[in-house]
């Protein structure tokens, strides 16, 4: 990856006390490994894009009906992002307002749900997200909610389970999608599912989205109904979100006749007036910059070699005793049981961040530690591949892992080891400072 300059100089003059912070933070990431799989570098495109004029725009409504004026460069800009969207994953209507996952997926209920109708999605000990129907997020005081977990023996789905929990609770939306899960999803089995109850399928691919794009997952169209995402992570772009689906309603007769708005007007509705005001327009012009990107070849390059980066170090990991949940991984992450290395996730975490590794504690199935110190890290490569890491780099990065892990209580170690991470990221570096 080409060096890439921080642009500082007005913020050098304004603002000394925090021009420091952004420098600290900027060497943070240029000589640490980042490992946390939700975690990506952005392009210095997409940064300026964020950093642009389009900040101070206020554009409330929708391009070509908005409650200001002065918008005409605007609505091209959101138009263009997208058309880019329709193109990248080759679906039917897109909203690019969304200013984070959570608010997305708080729109895409609020398009097809009335309170108390029940959402079924991942339960987050399992791997899910709060959104998907916890009891102390708003999806789970909102909504009745139904659960599912992984299988005990294998650590995966267990689609016939799930099929079987749906009948029995008749959900009216059932959510796939997860954000610590290392195998594909089924989307087709999913909605296949979901349509024999009477159910909206919605997926929530945030963590995957690049890897869609990329080509080196499925897709959930042209099966599912709704599909969330970020714009961040896998996607490489802003931090932001949107909402993409189908034009029309399959179930409108079922659940909403009285209804004169289409699945896509819905969608739209929910975000604007439904839960937003005026739409960061400076992120829509970066998620549009990164979409292009994304459009190049050489990002289905990327995608792919996120892949190949994972299924290495989870191979030296295996190799090195540690207890991979599902016994590997088939897209950008690992969760790792470190039960029998006789080490919280906590402990692990901190240890990590010594040596320059920067990871996150993650509670793995059946769990029986507090989800303050669980018994499980997760760790995943989109940030390392961005930097230009391969698979020979990724090895070495499994062993100084292995390596930390093994000395966690030895500070001098992990001295040693924080020397080893910077001599390697100063090969691969992110910033001109």
């Amino acid at each position: 990856m080409e060096k890439e300059n921080l642009i500082r100089n007005a913020l050098q003059n304004s603002d000394s006390e925090i021009d420091k912070l952004v420098q600290a933070e900027a060497e943070r990431q240029q000589y640490g490994l980042e490992l946390i799989p939700s975690e990506n570098f952005s392009s210095q495109a997409v940064r300026e894009a964020m950093a642009s004029p389009m900040n101070d725009k206020y554009a409330e409504g929708y391009p070509r009906k908005r409650y200001y004026g002065g918008n005409q460069v605007i609505d091209t800009v959101e138009e263009l992002a997208i058309e880019r969207a329709k193109q990248l994953f080759k679906c039917e209507h897109v909203n690019v307002q969304p200013y984070s996952g959570s608010p997305a997926n708080a729109a895409a209920y609020f398009a097809v749900l009335n309170p108390g109708d029940t959402i079924m999605g991942m339960a987050l000990a399992h791997g899910g997200h709060l959104t998907h129907g916890h009891k102390v997020n708003f999806s789970g005081k909102l909504y009745k909610t139904a659960q599912y977990g992984l299988s005990k023996e294998t650590g995966k789905i267990d689609y016939d389970e799930i099929e079987k929990m749906a009948k029995e609770h008749q959900p009216k939306i059932i959510v796939s999608g997860a954000t610590a899960y290392p195998r594909e999803f089924d989307f087709k089995r999913f909605s296949e599912i979901a349509e024999s109850v009477g159910a909206y399928s919605m997926a929530d691919v945030a963590h995957i989205a690049g890897l869609i794009a990329g080509g080196v997952h499925q897709s959930p169209f042209p099966h599912t109904d709704i599909v969330t995402t970020t714009t961040h992570k896998t996607l490489r772009g802003p931090r932001g979100a949107m909402i993409m689906c189908r034009e029309e309603d399959k179930l409108k007769e079922k659940y909403h006749a009285k209804s004169k708005w289409n699945l896509a007007q819905r969608i739209d509705r929910a975000v604007f007036p439904g839960l937003q005001g005026g739409p960061h327009e400076h992120q829509i012009a970066a998620k549009a910059v990164a979409f292009g990107e994304a459009l190049k070849p050489e990002f289905k390059d990327y995608a792919a070699q996120i892949v190949k980066n994972a299924k290495v170090m989870s191979e030296i990991l295996i190799e090195k005793g540690f207890d991979l949940v599902t016994g590997g991984t088939d897209n950008h992450l690992m969760l790792i049981d470190l039960t029998n290395k006789n080490i919280t996730g906590q402990e692990a975490e901190t240890a990590l961040d010594k040596a320059g590794i920067t990871v996150n504690k993650n509670a793995v199935p059946y769990d029986t530690r507090s989800p303050f110190d669980p018994s499980g890290i997760r760790l995943g490569t989109p940030a390392i591949t961005t930097r230009g890491l391969k698979e020979s780099e990724c090895k070495y990065v499994a062993e100084l892992i292995d390596k930390t892990i093994n000395n966690h209580n030895n500070e001098e170690k992990l001295t040693e080891i924080r020397q080893e991470v910077k001599e390697l990221c100063s090969k691969f570096l992110l910033y001109e400072l």
